[in-house]
């Protein structure tokens, strides 16, 4: 495979926010972080030349201090759409974090089973339908994929944008595998939660599909701290509150905004889950259930 970083015109990324001041809220033990990627050294694992963005190198020393600052022990490892189904990069984060970190692969609807199981044993529990990204796989690969994982006890994460569940639901609702909706179902904020699209992504929930609360800076129009997506965040945490998760989404790729700072949006949490008992299902049951 060939770099191609230079052969791409797709944009770079901002680096991440250095400062890595501790959240005000203190996350409980145990805590999961569900949503993160790693990347590089771009040398050692080269990016696919049709992507939708660069990235600068963001790698498992870089993310073990944001974890530090957050206070969170364990992390979820998402293969970003840069790498394409070559999942090594994603692979060796994993291994790397001696048993703590779980990973969401993407992979080809052809895909061996003794593949399978080798990434299932380095700790992958999911694997990745990203369309709204270049690199990711698409939509047809859903029914086959699931139908591979299955027998791991796997399921389906999804990038995508929730106006489009309406139309997804009856697909999704066959599928014999769970699924996550990643970042609160990416729609924008200013569309209000009783679009028809985030008013699907409710109901997904309370029969059973996992959401990630995270990426709340890409939802809104609004500065730090995203007021105009709390109401999402609160109709999800009504809605389905032992199917939620949380992340940050570091390194934060692919956004035009200011880069947010780590522990804001940690900080986030107790604003959007006011209750104490709900956060700790959040944060620590929820996805101990969902990765293991």
């Amino acid at each position: 495979m060939t770099d191609g970083a230079a052969s791409s015109s797709a944009p770079l990324c901002q680096p991440p926010n250095p400062d890595l001041t501790p959240a005000q809220f203190v996350a409980p033990a145990g805590s999961w972080d569900c949503h993160l990627h790693i990347i590089g050294p771009i040398t050692e694992y080269p990016l696919v030349p049709n992507r939708s963005w660069t990235p600068v190198e963001a790698n498992v020393e870089d993310y073990r201090r944001v974890a530090a600052a957050l206070r969170t022990e364990h992390a979820v490892v998402v293969q970003p759409s840069v790498y394409g189904t070559d999942n090594r990069c994603t692979r060796d984060a994993i291994l790397a974090s001696n048993g703590k970190w779980r990973g969401v692969a993407v992979l080809d609807a052809s895909v061996k089973e003794s593949e399978l199981q080798k990434l299932h044993e380095a700790g992958f529990r999911g694997v990745r339908i990203n369309v709204l990204f270049k690199g990711g796989l698409s939509m047809d690969a859903l029914e086959p994929i699931a139908a591979a994982i299955r027998p791991l006890g796997w399921h389906i994460q999804l990038l995508i944008d929730a106006r489009d569940l309406p139309e997804l639901a009856p697909r999704l609702r066959k599928l014999p595998v769970p699924f996550v909706i990643d970042h609160m179902g990416h729609m924008p904020a200013s569309l209000g939660v009783q679009h028809p699209g985030f008013q699907m992504l409710l109901q997904l929930a309370r029969e059973g599909c996992w959401v990630k609360l995270s990426g709340a800076y890409r939802l809104s129009s609004q500065p730090y701290p995203y007021e105009d997506v709390v109401p999402f965040a609160r109709a999800l945490v009504a809605a389905a509150p032992s199917r939620l998760v949380w992340g940050t989404d570091w390194p934060h790729p692919s956004v035009t905004v200011p880069m947010p700072r780590d522990g804001d949006l940690l900080d986030l949490l107790p604003l959007w889950v006011p209750d104490a008992e709900t956060r700790h299902r959040v944060l620590v049951e929820n996805p101990a259930k969902l990765y293991g």
